[in-house]
Parts: C-alpha cells; sequence; structure tokens
C-alpha cells in the first residue's frame, strides 16, 4: 500500500509523520478495490470525515479531515480482473468473526489498480455500495485506531518528553554544576588576585599618601618661607624704594656738584693756561739766567786762570825783586782763596751756595775734571746726574767704549729718493745745557771714580704718560771697575716705584751690543737695546728704545721699570741721581 501526504499545517507535521511510521508496522493491509465504483463518483462521506474523489486519470483517491488538518490518500487497486483484495471471512489484524463485524483481514501487497473501465449495466451498483458502506466501516476502523495511536503517541511522547526533560535538566544541572565550581574556583582564584591586587593598592594608596602628606607639609614650608621671602621682598622693595629716593636725591646734588665743578673747573684749566704761560716765560728767563750764570762761570774760570797766570808772574817777580802794587797784591790774594776752592760733585756746589739746576765743572781729582748736570731742586737738593731721559733725540744703542766714556754723540740718518743711506756723529758742544738736561750719561768710569772716593746714595726719578711720578731710593750706591765689567752694588731699596726694588740688588754685571756680560744666552742688550745691568735681562732697562705716547704699550725694548708699570710699558721721563750718603 502506497500512502501519500499533502501539505499540512506545521504544528501537525511531527504528530502525523510518527502516525505513518506507525502505519507501515502494521502486519495487516486493507486493500479496497474501487473497480466496480461508478465512474465519476462523487465525494464519498465516511461518517462525516472521508470523502473518495477521481483524477482526469481514473485514480481514485480518499481525503480525510482531523481538527485543522487534512489528510489525503490514493486508495489500493485490483491489478487483474475483478477479484477483490480481500475476502469476507477476514478480520483485521488477522482476527475473524462470525456475525461479520466488518472486522476484515487483508495482508496481500497491493498494486495499484489499472484506468477504471467504463461502467457496465447491470447489478454492480448493489455490490458497490455494499462495498463503499463496508469501506467506511474500514475507514471508520482506521480512524479510531488512528486516534488511540495519536492517543498513545501523545502519551508516548509525553513521558519520553518528561524523561527527555528529566535528563536534559540533570544534564544541565551536571553541566551547570561544573560550571559552578569552575566558576567557583575561578571565582576564588580572582578573588586571591584581587585581595593581592587590593593589598597592593592599598600598599601603594598608603604610600602615595605618606608621599602626599611629606609633599603637604614641605608645601607648606615652602609657603610659609614664600610668605616670608614675600614679606622680606616687600620690605627690601620699600627699602629700594627709599634708596631711589635717596640716590635720585644724590643724583640731583652730585649733577648740581658735577656742574659747579665743571664751572670751578674751567676757570681752573683758564688759570693753569694762564700760569702755564707764565711758567712759559719764566723757563724762558731761568734759561736765559742760566745761560748767563754758564757764561759768568766760564769767566770766572778764565778770571781764575789769569789769576794764576798773574800769581805765576808774581812769584817771578818777587824773586827778581820786583815791586808789586798794593791794589795787585790784594787782588791776588782775593783770587788765590778762590783758587783753592775746588768741588768734587754737585752736593759740594750746592754747599757753596750755588742752588740753580746746571751744568757745573767738577774735579775727580787733580787731574780729572767733567761737566756735570746738577740738580740742585729734587729731594733737597745736591744731586749728580748720571743718567737722564726726555725724549728720543739721542740714540742709547751704544758700544761699550761709548758708554764707558760719555756717549754724547748724536747719531743722524739720511735716506735720499733712491734708497740711499748714510749717517754722521754729531757731538755737541759740553758747555750747551740744553743737551744735558734732555738725554744724558755721564760715563761708566767717572761714575766708578767718583763713587769708590766715598759712599753715595742713589735716587731714580720715573714719569709716564700720564703725568704720574714715583721714585726709587737706594741708600748705598756703587759700581765696580772695568775690569768688574762696571757691575752694580745696591743696598736697602725704598720708595715709590714698587716694592721691590726693578735693579739687581746682589750685583749684575754691565753689558752692551758688543760686549754680552749678562746670564742669560739670548744677549739681552741686542734684543732688548741699550746698555744696562741686564743680569738675565732683568726688570728694567732704562737706557732702552723711546717710544712716543701712543707706541709705549707692549714694548719689551723700551724704557721700562718693571714694578712701577709693568715690564712692557715704556716711560716717558727717567733720571738717575748720586749724592753723598753724609749730605
Amino acid at each position: 500500500m502506497l500512502w501519500y501526504l499533502l501539505p499540512c499545517q506545521p504544528s501537525c507535521h511531527i504528530t502525523w509523520l510518527v502516525l505513518a511510521a506507525l502505519l507501515l508496522l502494521l502486519t495487516g493491509c486493507v486493500s479496497v478495490s474501487l473497480e466496480e465504483l461508478p465512474k465519476g463518483s462523487g465525494d464519498i462521506a465516511g461518517s462525516g470525515s472521508m470523502s473518495a474523489s477521481t483524477n482526469t486519470n481514473a485514480r481514485q483517491y480518499n481525503s480525510i479531515q482531523h481538527g485543522s488538518c487534512t489528510y489525503t490518500f490514493l486508495l489500493p487497486e485490483n491489478a487483474g480482473g475483478n477479484r477483490p483484495c480481500w475476502t469476507e471471512g477476514e478480520g483485521v489484524g488477522g482476527s475473524s468473526t462470525s456475525q461479520g463485524q466488518g472486522q476484515y483481514q487483508g495482508n496481500t501487497l497491493q498494486g495499484d489498480a489499472p484506468l477504471i473501465k467504463p461502467n457496465i449495466p447491470g447489478p454492480a451498483p448493489a455490490l458497490g455500495s455494499q462495498r463503499i458502506q463496508h469501506l467506511e466501516h474500514v475507514m471508520d476502523n482506521y480512524t479510531q485506531w488512528l486516534q488511540k495511536i495519536e492517543s498513545y503517541v501523545k502519551d508516548s511522547l509525553k513521558v519520553q518528553m518528561a524523561q527527555l526533560q528529566q535528563s536534559a535538566v540533570h544534564n544541565h544541572t551536571a553541566a551547570i554544576l561544573d560550571l559552578g565550581t569552575n566558576l567557583l574556583t575561578q571565582t576564588a582564584q580572582h578573588t586571591r588576585k584581587l585581595t593581592d591586587v587590593e593589598t597592593q593598592v592599598l600598599n601603594q594608596t598608603s604610600r602615595l599618601e605618606i608621599q602626599l602628606l611629606e609633599n603637604s607639609l614641605s608645601t607648606n614650608k615652602l609657603e610659609t618661607q614664600l610668605l616670608h621671602q614675600s614679606t622680606e621682598i616687600s620690605k627690601l622693595h620699600d627699602k629700594n624704594w627709599l634708596l631711589e629716593q635717596k640716590m635720585q636725591e644724590l643724583e640731583s646734588g652730585h649733577h648740581e656738584e658735577l656742574a659747579t665743578l665743571q664751572k670751578e673747573r674751567s676757570s681752573l684749566q683758564q688759570l693753569v693756561a694762564r700760569q702755564s704761560s707764565v711758567i712759559t716765560e719764566l723757563h724762558t728767563h731761568l734759561d736765559q739766567a742760566t745761560g748767563n750764570n754758564s757764561i759768568l762761570l766760564s769767566q770766572q774760570q778764565q778770571l781764575t786762570d789769569t789769576v794764576n797766570s798773574l800769581m805765576k808772574l808774581c812769584s817771578k817777580d818777587r824773586g827778581s825783586g820786583a815791586v808789586v802794587p798794593n791794589s795787585n797784591l790784594a787782588f791776588k790774594q782775593r783770587d788765590s782763596s778762590h783758587e783753592e776752592r775746588k768741588y768734587r760733585d754737585c752736593s759740594e756746589i750746592f754747599q757753596a751756595g750755588f742752588n740753580n739746576s746746571g751744568v757745573y765743572t767738577i774735579h775727580i781729582n787733580t787731574q780729572e775734571t767733567k761737566r756735570v748736570y746738577c740738580n740742585m731742586e729734587a729731594a733737597g737738593g745736591g744731586w749728580s746726574v748720571i743718567q737722564r731721559r726726555k725724549d728720543g733725540t739721542m740714540d742709547f744703542q751704544r758700544t761699550w767704549k761709548e758708554y764707558k766714556m760719555r756717549p754724547y754723540n748724536l747719531r743722524v740718518e739720511l735716506i735720499d729718493w733712491d734708497g740711499q743711506q748714510a749717517f754722521s756723529h754729531l757731538r755737541p758742544l759740553l758747555h750747551r745745557q740744553r743737551e744735558a738736561e734732555l738725554q744724558h750719561w755721564l760715563g761708566n768710569e767717572f761714575v766708578f771714580l767718583l763713587t769708590s772716593q766715598r759712599p753715595y746714595n742713589l735716587r731714580v726719578e720715573l714719569i709716564d704718560w700720564d703725568g704720574q711720578q714715583a721714585f726709587s731710593h737706594y741708600d748705598r750706591f756703587y759700581i765696580g771697575s772695568e775690569k768688574q765689567n762696571y757691575r752694580l752694588f745696591l743696598k736697602s731699596h725704598s720708595g715709590t716705584a714698587g716694592r721691590q726694588s726693578s735693579l739687581v740688588i746682589n750685583g749684575a754685571d754691565f753689558s752692551t751690543k758688543d760686549m754680552d756680560n749678562d746670564n742669560c744666552i739670548c744677549k739681552c742688550a741686542l734684543m732688548l737695546t741699550g746698555g744696562w745691568w741686564f743680569d738675565a735681562c732683568g726688570p728694567s732697562n732704562l737706557n732702552g728704545m723711546y717710544y712716543n705716547h701712543g707706541q709705549n704699550m707692549g714694548k719689551l725694548n723700551g724704557i721700562r721699570w718693571h714694578y712701577f708699570k709693568g715690564s712692557s710699558y715704556s716711560l716717558r721721563a727717567t733720571a738717575m741721581m748720586i749724592r753723598p750718603a753724609d749730605f
């Protein structure tokens, strides 16, 4: 038997699928042959729930309405002849009854019937109606069976569903318990971790709180310090304001004083200018007077020579018995007293009453006489000048012989337009006082003879280009002979030209460009120019190159005195003077 299910509502699919499976398991099969049915019969009513119909191919089917679902079955047909698919004595399910209650059996496999033949007139309609009734009865039985099966299936499904639900609940409970256990384990782990983290957070929080407390304390301290500093700053500001007011007052006062001083300065400058002109005139008169004095001295010397010659003549006349008048005798006695007066140095000339600075004649011994410039004004007067520098007209880069006697030669160098060079030494007259005032070196041999007679003091006077004056004083000064290279000997330094002596006190030989007696392999006289007691080039050289103002800085070969202006500052003017220690 072939069963076909047409589409149904979705809620009925599961139930009827189970019913179809159970129908296939039935041990019997009920087949009804409808080949006797009249062609084109309509729906067959079976207990109000069944209907039969034919299609265009004369294939018969049956529809069953159950609830909201409709089930359509294709009915089985006889494959050959008019033999029915079942016997009336057979019951459904293998049981038979004699009463004929419609309990039929049929276990033969049914096939589809051929096409329905045309109806043949005769007694067939009565047999067809019986079969239809029988079929309706069978269908009712089937319907009951199906209802029972449906109830059974529903009950079975309820039990199975309950069991399935219980097993599912059990499985879900076990899974949930496992999950709960895992969750508890993980929760415990996370709790421990959270506890550790909380502990760390608490520790860090406590540390941060401590740091915050410390920071707050330091902040409070800083705030207090800031307040103190602010108050101090305000106080200082007030003081500064007062000081500014005082400074403004002082500045105004200074400006007024400065204006007054400028006026006084201008008046003083005018006065100085007038005095300078007066001093210039006085210098002119002094030069004239000094020249006149020199002329008078020369005339006095001539008179002395004349008197000496007259004395010799008188002595000859006395021996011959000649008579000299009284006037000539008086003149002779006066001149003889003047002749006996000879000066050894400028100190004796000063003590004799000559108080003007100038050139005088001194007698070192009975044979040696020298014209010397005497300074009668500095430090009590009576100084014999042995060195003097005031300008650069005289070249002090001289030979040993010239420094020995007296380097009074003036070197004049000439260059023509063709580049040819020539020079000449001019020896000025000794009686010209102006030359001795500006440039002067007395001579080493004469200084040796002079200082070997008695103890002398040495005074060194210095003037820089700003007009500042200084001096160095030595209580003992003398030099050796030429065999001793005119070695310098000094004692007891004092003065304003430095705390230390710029001259070598413990002895240094004199050196020139042609006689190197210093203690340096570099030949200091050639490198630093001039003749001097260099030792190892030493801290001083007053006979160096003369540099004018503006060119005197950074000159190692200039006129220098180290402990006064430094070793590279060239001075404007210098003087070296000697005087007896017992003056």
